[in-house]
């Protein structure tokens, strides 16, 4: 019987044959904290008595949930990651940089056929480049540092098939709504999913992104794609590593294998409080918004805010509406810039803040009023996610979430993209 992708990484770097339900102890390829969950492995790190990273240049942290800090004790702890940083030879991204899950990628860290864990639950993006990447604790994060090494229970593996192409103004972010809408939000729990097709194979390298990041919010341990000529030109550019690319065998065994025809897929927006409860623009068309924030380790790269500045461009978003944008690194901020982007967002009314998590965590920008109603590019609409427990969040895609601050309303971005 043949192997998953997930199966063979975990077993080229384990040494063991990595059967789904096998416990493996695997060699770690990079290893990332953020700063909402390194200073707590920081602190268990050194319980561990250890005194230097197993290998430094095969790990990093970023400064991106609290960035720039909004308080005295968030201060201490970006100062204790720096303090580490310099005493430990490991990487840091501060503030402005950009989110984890872009900088990992953007500056070359992972390749295909990589394994990889950083503490924070997105992880999965990088599955997009054929990498078996997850999410895992502070104290994972610890003993990783310390060793280089970490178990792994190896996941069954869920083939999910993509066929056709999407229709013109329907994305990425629209196609893995309608997945997580499909698949439940514990449907692939403890699964790696494998996405295919001729509608996955269709799409840029960003939109893959979008696609592994909301992979967890199926419940599962990682979402992978294989490579293709797209991805390898893409990681050429970024990283000197030689990629070592895996393909399921055809004989590989799955828990489940799903089909979709996706070609008539409509945009789709998930409704407040779950990511699994998705609908059609169409349904909630009209609903009045006071705030929309386009950016996100799901939705804030150079291709998302391209698509809002072609909606918004010589145009004013509605009166009473708060237009949010955090990139997702500085170097797309600067791209953005370059090439007229930024200009057109911000001369539309946007508000453009640090490249960084940006309203997402809750923390500190843009925290919506009580009863206010949020549209968001993010990956979670959780009650109290951005912060205020009595407001409404609802997801969509880059260009519906421009669409509807243009017209003050949940708005199918079909109706203005063209206007």
């Amino acid at each position: 019987m043949g192997r998953t992708i997930a199966e063979k990484i975990l077993a080229n770097h384990s040494g063991q044959p990595a059967r789904a339900g096998d416990i493996v102890l695997a060699d770690l390829d990079f290893i990332m904290g953020q700063d909402g969950t390194s200073p707590l492995a920081i602190d268990v790190f050194r319980q561990m008595g250890g005194v230097k990273v197993a290998e430094p240049s095969k790990a990093a942290l970023v400064i991106d949930h609290n960035a720039p800090s909004p308080s005295e004790g968030v201060s201490a702890l970006h100062d204790m990651m720096r303090g580490f940083s310099r005493e430990m030879g490991v990487q840091i991204y501060d503030v402005g940089e950009g989110v984890c899950h872009q900088l990992v990628p953007e500056q070359g860290y992972v390749v295909p056929g990589d394994l990889v864990i950083g503490a924070d639950s997105h992880t999965c993006t990088y599955g997009a480049l054929n990498a078996f990447a997850t999410g895992v604790g502070s104290t994972d994060l610890a003993a990783a540092l310390y060793s280089g090494k970490m178990w792994f229970r190896v996941p069954p593996t869920m083939r999910v098939l993509c066929h056709g192409a999407l229709a013109k103004g329907v994305t990425a972010k629209d196609l893995v709504l309608f997945l997580v809408g499909q698949i439940g939000a514990d449907g692939a729990t403890y699964m790696a999913l494998e996405f295919a097709g001729e509608a996955i194979s269709q799409l840029s390298v960003d939109a893959r992104l979008t696609i592994a990041n909301m992979a967890v919010e199926m419940g599962a341990k990682a979402g992978l794609m294989e490579a293709d000529e797209k991805t390898l030109a893409w990681v050429a550019g970024r990283s000197a590593r030689q990629p070592q690319p895996v393909q399921a065998d055809a004989d590989a065994e799955y828990e489940k294998v799903l089909e979709f025809d996706v070609s008539d897929l409509p945009p789709y927006v998930a409704v407040p409080h779950r990511v699994d409860t998705v609908v059609p623009v169409s349904a909630v068309e009209g609903k009045r918004i006071q705030q929309a924030v386009i950016g996100t380790c799901t939705n804030g790269r150079l291709e998302d805010l391209q698509q809002a500045a072609r909606i918004l461009a010589g145009k004013r978003i509605a009166e009473g509406v708060r237009l949010i944008v955090a990139p997702a690194s500085r170097q797309i901020l600067l791209d953005a810039i370059a090439d007229g982007t930024i200009g057109q967002l911000v001369a539309a009314g946007a508000a453009l803040v640090t490249p960084g998590c940006g309203p997402c965590v809750g923390t500190h920008n843009g925290i919506p009023a009580d009863g206010e109603t949020v549209i968001s590019t993010a990956n979670r609409n959780f009650k109290g996610r951005m912060g205020n427990n009595k407001a409404k969040i609802y997801l969509g895609s880059a260009a519906t979430v421009a669409a509807s601050a243009l017209s003050g309303m949940i708005t199918d971005p079909r109706r203005v993209a063209d206007e």
